[in-house]
């Protein structure tokens, strides 16, 4: 079928053959779709994830903790493969009911404290650390504000571009089109941004270049997708400039080792 031989039925039915690389695992139901118990081991944070952009934030964040002397932001790493579908094991939807990674378990709590969305996730432990995220109420309006832009904007650049120009079964023109249009308008309202400052936020370093890294300075630098020269990444220079900054933290080095 051509791309221009498609016309939607009346009622949309799911193909499970269809859908590219990842046509085993998704699925148009939630739930769990079989019995699993989740490993948990004895640091404060237990962590079950996998080496995705949203993983990757995650291990950066609680590696700069550690960093930073917060002991008890120790944890316990598990791998969820999600190409095995282990985020529909019943253990793990109690966890995240969203059957997506990563999900934090925090066992210095009584009860257990689970926290998913990789977001969310950032923003609890900076909240409960007193750590990369700004006190004073402007600067952390701003921080916030580039979190959520990073959360809302991810979609287009990993279920948008990246699906369609990496995983797609067969590359189509006008999805490739429409989601690089995208992804290149979001690495310029970067690039203009950081043309004025070194780090996302006035304050420094923060959760918001964590976030926004792993997705877009990865990218920038050829490590999601394999775009840069298909987008022009090195064009964005500014973004260039705080990627290589950021990745020559030693912390994110071992965050990205721990998440690899």
């Amino acid at each position: 079928m051509s791309n221009n031989d498609y016309t939607p039925p009346k009622v949309w039915t799911w193909d499970s053959e269809s859908g590219g690389k990842w046509a085993g695992i998704n699925r148009p139901i939630a739930g769990p779709t079989y019995e699993k118990t989740l490993p948990v081991g004895d640091k404060p944070i237990q962590l079950y994830s996998l080496g995705t952009p949203n993983g990757i934030k995650i291990t950066v964040m609680l590696e700069e903790l550690l960093a930073l002397g917060k002991t008890d932001a120790a944890y316990d790493l598990h791998r969820i493969d999600i190409g095995k579908g282990e985020q529909f094991g019943s253990d793990f939807v109690k966890l995240n009911p969203n059957s997506k990674i990563p999900v934090i378990l925090d066992q210095s709590k009584s009860p257990a404290q689970s926290v998913f969305e990789s977001c969310a996730i950032l923003f609890y432990l900076a909240e409960k650390h007193g750590a990369l995220l700004p006190r004073d109420a402007v600067e952390r309006t701003e921080c916030l504000s580039w979190l959520f832009w990073q959360e809302s904007s991810a979609s287009f650049l990993g279920g948008g571009f990246g699906h369609f120009y990496k995983y797609a079964p067969y590359p189509m023109e006008y999805p490739i089109n429409r989601y690089a249009m995208e992804a290149k308008r979001q690495l310029d309202v970067l690039d203009r941004h950081l043309a004025e400052r070194e780090y996302m936020c006035a304050s420094g370093y923060s959760i918001a270049d964590i976030a926004i890294w792993s997705w877009y300075g990865r990218l920038a630098l050829g490590d999601v997708y394999d775009a840069v020269e298909f987008l022009d990444t090195t064009s964005y220079s500014h973004v260039v400039r705080w990627a290589r900054l950021i990745q020559e933290r030693e912390a994110v080095q071992r965050g990205l080792a721990a998440a690899r």
